[in-house]
């Protein structure tokens, strides 16, 4: 478990560091973009031999059903986390909208995950992505809501979600976790 909390916490760290220690990430330079980077890579690299190493402490028992609330949560995620990039009219209507999606991922995989570990993990991150917008915020100050983008790139976030989503899943299915069963065991 205490591998997951330390990738956690670098992954907090990583992506704050630059906002919360301004002049020490100007005096790294490029060079720090790379070190951030290593960083995050270590961090999801514990994150994830942490999760998998975890035992199974169970903390509360997820409503039935809830499968079918998490694939429709996520789809909406894999959605944010692309209109963020594409500019489409969706961007010009939420701000943060890849962090908004990071929450909705977080909280889509608590409604189906009881145990410490998901709690960790899926709380921390989704912790993560509420403090960090409220750190952009405070730095950037009210936000200007951008000119709306054309809808064919709302669009194309709308296909990539799909894309990835039917990846995602069959990469769950393969490691023995189907998310298609509306409530899990």
């Amino acid at each position: 478990m205490s591998q997951l909390v330390v990738g956690i916490v670098l992954w907090w760290f990583a992506h704050l560091f630059k906002r919360l220690f301004p002049a020490a990430r100007a005096r790294l330079g490029t060079g720090g973009k790379g070190l951030v980077a290593l960083v995050l890579l270590l961090s999801v690299v514990l994150i994830v031999r942490g999760y998998r190493a975890a035992p199974f402490e169970p903390v509360y028992d997820p409503l039935p059903g809830m499968g079918h609330l998490n694939n429709l949560l996520m789809l909406i995620s894999l959605y944010l986390f692309g209109a963020g990039s594409v500019k489409g009219r969706v961007a010009a209507m939420i701000r943060h909208p890849m962090l908004w999606g990071m929450v909705l991922w977080a909280v889509a995989h608590l409604l189906v995950n009881g145990d410490l570990a998901s709690l960790i993990l899926f709380g921390g991150l989704g912790l993560w992505a509420l403090v960090e917008m409220g750190v952009i915020n405070i730095a950037e100050g009210p936000w200007r809501r951008p000119a709306p983008g054309p809808w064919k790139n709302d669009l194309k976030a709308v296909f990539v979600a799909l894309i990835l989503y039917a990846i995602i899943a069959a990469i769950h299915i393969w490691l023995g976790h189907n998310p298609f069963l509306g409530s899990y065991p």
